[in-house]
């Protein structure tokens, strides 16, 4: 699970609006580019756009004055076999069958830790901002669910690293509600790590904060996430995603606790 921390100082979401419009408009005219094979899904004419606001929670694992962070934040679901955009996230399918799919993607990603909400001499230390990344994904569908394997890099070269993640998900459906639990490992190479985790020398020398240097990690996570149709224009929805933070992280003075999460309600309308 990607991790959010304290809120940074420019506008999450502008931010977010920004980056879901630029992502939609670029892979809108990668998909008209792309040979896709014959046995993929046809186009969804009907696809419905859903917009809406999300309320966020999220408990961060860094060491804040206090370590949970309400946010409001805008919601965009749109799906019709050839391009999606859910949430912060916006992509295109290369490969789409109904069994497997192979697309590509950009999504709000990393961490921010603003050393004002820090406690102690951690204060003195520096930004560390949220950034994005773009990737690839792949997922193939089966009886007992999906499995789905992601590799991505800062596009913003925050922290020029590069993260990675294999997911278990299932799919649940009751009348008008709709369950995905989910659970996974997500990778951290070295460099992302040390941009998020690490204290530089420098950084010791002027706070008395201990020098750390991070190596690659995996976090553990598990997510529940659900979708309710009120009726034919309106959902709500709400997930809740726990992740345990491993060594390589928690070592860090920055940090002082081995978990993070995150709850998320929303309230969907859908054109």
């Amino acid at each position: 699970m990607s991790k959010l921390a304290a809120q940074p100082h420019f506008s999450t979401r502008a931010m977010l609006s920004t980056l879901t419009a630029t992502a939609l408009l670029s892979v809108s005219s990668l998909s008209s580019a792309i040979p896709f094979l014959n046995k993929n899904l046809p186009t969804d004419k009907d696809a419905e756009l859903s917009v809406g606001v999300n309320v966020m929670a999220v408990k961060s694992a860094y060491d804040l004055e206090d370590s949970t962070e309400v946010r409001v934040l805008p919601g965009i679901f749109y799906d019709n076999n050839r391009i999606y955009a859910r949430g912060a996230q916006a992509g295109v399918y290369l490969i789409n069958d109904g069994v497997n799919q192979l697309s590509a993607y950009a999504q709000l990603a990393g961490n921010s830790f603003d050393p004002d909400d820090a406690n102690g001499a951690l204060q003195g230390l520096d930004e560390r901002k949220l950034s994005a990344e773009a990737g690839i994904s792949y997922q193939r569908r089966t009886p007992i669910g999906a499995f789905r394997g992601q590799f991505a890099t800062d596009v913003l070269d925050e922290s020029g690293g590069n993260t990675g993640r294999l997911t278990y998900l299932a799919k649940i459906t009751r009348n008008k509600l709709t369950v995905y639990p989910s659970i996974g490992f997500e990778y951290h190479d070295a460099a992302y790590n040390e941009y998020y985790y690490g204290v530089s020398e420098e950084e010791s020398a002027e706070t008395g904060v201990a020098a750390y240097k991070s190596n690659s990690s995996l976090n553990p996570y598990v997510s529940v996430s659900a979708n309710y149709d009120f009726n034919d224009k309106w959902a709500g929805f709400a997930n809740q995603s726990v992740s345990y933070v491993p060594n390589e992280q928690y070592d860090s003075p920055m940090v002082d606790s081995r978990t993070e999460a995150a709850t998320t309600l929303g309230l969907l309308y859908k054109f």
